[in-house]
């Protein structure tokens, strides 16, 4: 056993209250987010937040409680047959039958009992007397036994190699609740990799160990054990005692005989009996754990600010593809291209194309009666610009909001957390199933917004009576033109070069009615109202991502104050 000394005095009842602190912040830090750089980060979480359940905070809470020595070791290593010969007789199941032992037995003391049979340590098991049964898993069987000394428990935990999952868990869950581990490995395991992975935690955690080198040829005992030996030096595990129990048949009781078994008996006894040793014991093991809280909340603050940043690269991601597609929609809506192709087309069928622009420079008045004649008494015609028109710009919209969502889908493949995400939600990669259906509402609304700017602006009764000669629809129309192909009211030549002219037409009608300036705040308002609506709609295509970040998100408060726990620990111990 490792000679740590004891700290001097019992531990401070600051100390266990900043530890429940501690644990609580520590269930809190979860790592939502499935990333391979923290799996191992997670693992470790979930075996810190056990050993403090079942050690920890038990025996800072009851400093004065029986020592708990869990008897591990791996698949076929005879624990169960060296608990029972400890004790001379059987108290734990032996066969040839792997896994035998499925659920934990611990054995103690009938004075002891009041120690154990509450959820002071294990808290996650149920307790469960009596003879053995069909195995309870989730369950820990108690066993008074007045062969065991007062003041001394032992724990016949399942196998750490076992090839049942759970059983290797609750194996690790118990080694890490005991004060000190009584490690049984046989000559022909005694290098197996499992077994060290565990020691080698036992050392860095310095926790108090003792090795059981089980079924050794009598012949080969002296080379066996010194090279265990050596191997327990390598880790840091030098002071740990070893103890030899030779191949031999065992007795009609199937217990290893007395004599073989008798040092490590004799070894139990005199730790139970000797209350100094007992705290030499737990004092290393519980400083051990308690110095280990440094690295291991330390490593679980750094695996927080990893999936803090991953969150936040993901939701960066998305706004800045929606941004992008507000920044394209808001050129779009100002370079002249939603008066290509389909609108032109239209607008030339409805106003003519050669003839209408020579009147222009004529004099407006000698397009008007046309133009006006065309609203008020056929209507019709003008459908297919608006719709033209209404078409052109949901489209730009939906395909700028594709775009988006493509983008964020690549941006987020190429990242460590994103496969998972789409893998979880697979409708991410695409707008969402109504989008067009948003849109094309949103277009309609904003044309009839146009329409109430129009409105407003001929309130007077000589603008309204100019308005009327024209009509309020195609006044709308005009100004919905004329929005999408000027800059700060005044047309630019790439511009007119786009629109094949089509639009000084309906701005040189709107500037008779409104005045230049007013055209200019018209058409303005008019980009402003749309872009709005848009930003809306991108905007709620956006809160997707940042809904399926919500549950992951991890707060700078939340990474502090694990810190700032660990830090009182720190102080306190």
């Amino acid at each position: 056993m490792a000679a740590t000394p004891p700290a001097q005095g019992l531990p401070s009842s600051d100390l266990l209250s900043q530890v429940r602190v501690l644990r609580d912040e520590v269930e809190r830090a979860e790592l939502p987010l499935d990333i391979p750089s923290t799996d191992a980060a997670r693992e470790g979480r979930a075996a810190l937040l056990a050993q403090l359940d079942d050690y920890v905070i038990p025996r800072l809470a009851s400093i004065d409680a029986p020592l708990l020595a869990v008897v591990g070791g791996s698949t076929g290593a005879g624990k169960s047959t060296l608990v029972n010969s400890v004790l001379r007789r059987e108290v734990s199941a032996v066969g040839v039958i792997r896994p035998t032992t499925t659920s934990p037995v611990l054995i103690h003391h009938p004075g002891d009992e009041r120690w154990f049979r509450d959820a002071r340590v294990l808290p996650s098991l149920a307790r469960v007397t009596g003879s053995p049964s069909d195995p309870q898993p989730g369950t820990v069987r108690l066993v008074p036994s007045d062969t065991l000394p007062a003041g001394l428990a032992l724990l016949d935990a399942p196998d750490i190699d076992s090839v049942v999952a759970a059983n290797r868990s609750l194996a690790t869950q118990l080694l890490q609740a005991a004060d000190l581990w009584l490690f049984v490995t046989t000559a022909a395991r005694y290098a197996d990799a499992v077994p060290w992975e565990l020691l080698r935690q036992a050392s860095e955690r310095g926790t108090a160990v003792a090795i059981v080198l089980d079924r050794v040829d009598p012949a080969a005992m002296g080379e066996v054990r010194g090279h265990l030996v050596e191997m327990l030096r390598e880790q840091g595990l030098q002071t740990s005692p070893v103890f030899t129990v030779p191949e031999v048949d065992l007795d009609r009781a199937g217990l290893i005989p007395e004599p073989d078994i008798a040092r490590l008996r004799s070894w139990l006894g005199a730790l139970a009996g000797d209350q100094r040793a007992r705290t030499i014991v737990i004092r290393q093991t519980l400083d051990g754990a308690l110095r280990s809280l440094d690295t291991r909340t330390g490593e679980l603050v750094a695996a927080l600010s990893t999936q803090q940043s991953a969150v936040f690269d993901l939701k960066g991601a998305a706004f800045a593809a929606y941004d992008t597609a507000e920044e394209q929609v808001k050129d779009g809506m100002s370079d002249g291209q939603l008066l290509r192709g389909e609108v032109l087309a239209r607008w030339q069928e409805f106003v003519g194309t050669g003839e209408l622009f020579k009147k222009v420079e004529a004099g407006v008045s000698r397009v008007r009666d046309r133009i006006g004649a065309a609203f008020r008494g056929a209507p019709a015609p003008s459908k297919p610009l608006d719709e033209a028109l209404h078409d052109g710009v949901a489209t730009l919209v939906q395909a700028e909001a594709d775009a988006a969502a493509a983008t964020v889908a690549r941006r987020w493949r190429s990242t460590e957390a994103g496969p998972a995400l789409l893998a979880a939600r697979p409708d991410l990669a695409r707008s969402s199933a109504d989008l067009q259906e948003q849109i094309e509402r949103a277009v309609r609304d904003w044309q009839g917004d146009v329409l109430d700017i129009v409105r407003a602006e001929g309130s007077n009764r000589r603008t309204n009576a100019r308005i009327a000669a024209y009509g309020v629809n195609g006044i709308g129309l005009f100004l919905m033109l004329v929005s999408f192909a000027h800059t700060g009211g005044v047309l630019v030549a790439p511009e007119v070069a786009i629109a094949g002219g089509t639009t000084a037409v309906a701005q040189k009608v709107l500037e008779a009615i409104f005045g230049d300036q007013a055209v200019r705040e018209m058409s303005t308002k008019a980009r402003t109202l749309l872009l709005e609506r848009v930003q809306g709609i991108y905007a709620a295509e956006r809160e997707r991502y940042e809904q399926a970040l919500g549950a992951m998100t991890i707060s700078d408060g939340q990474v502090r104050r694990l810190g700032q726990a660990a830090e009182a620990v720190r102080a306190a111990r």
